[in-house]
């Protein structure tokens, strides 16, 4: 986080936060009208779990499931739903693109050794593959989103693929201690 410019961390919020409530304040007053509708955001296991050189993205995802649970309470009367899709690894290009800023950013500085461990990591665990942990497609999680909007009571939550739920089942499950010391002992693995 000390090394990631303000522009590219406020960058981060105006497209993850801002921008997505800046849509939904739009579509409000319609649903209000009409006393029906569904708000599905998009967030990710990282808004309900951090990793170590992504905090200003957990940070926006964080505050996306914020703003989603509020605003799920204060809609509620007027018969709108506020459903949240936490996807785990999808296979896209964000690996790539995340692991690049990453090096960009702290590739030469104090964390360069985090922060390649970090990119090479991203990189592995987004390329497609098979098993319980591959990435899912990304048909795979239309199919959630679609899910999500069509079924009468949504849940609030819809985390996928499977390797999502069971991350999130582990931040829930272990003390901050704990987590902390699996997910430095998964970095220095890739740091030999």
């Amino acid at each position: 986080m000390e090394e990631v410019p303000d522009e590219e961390a406020r960058r981060q919020f105006d497209v993850n936060v801002f921008g997505l409530m800046d849509l939904t304040r739009q579509v409000l007053p319609h649903m209000r009208a009409q006393r029906h509708g569904r708000i599905v955001n998009i967030s990710s296991i990282g808004g309900r779990m951090a990793t170590p050189m992504g905090g200003w993205y957990h940070a926006t995802k964080f505050a996306l499931e914020a703003l989603s649970d509020a605003l799920r309470t204060e809609v509620k009367p007027f018969g709108i739903d506020v459903v949240v899709i936490e996807p785990g690894l999808v296979s896209t290009e964000f690996g790539g693109i995340a692991s690049e800023k990453l090096l960009a950013a702290s590739g030469n500085g104090p964390y360069s050794e985090l922060a390649t461990a970090m990119a090479v990591g991203m990189e592995a665990f987004y390329r497609p593959g098979r098993g319980p942990m591959a990435p899912a497609s990304p048909d795979a999680i239309a199919r959630v989103i679609e899910d999500a909007l069509q079924t009468k009571r949504p849940k609030t939550r819809y985390a996928a693929p499977c390797h999502a739920k069971l991350a999130l089942f582990f931040r829930w499950l272990l003390p901050d201690c704990l987590f902390d010391k699996m997910v430095i002992k998964q970095l220095n693995r890739r740091m030999k």
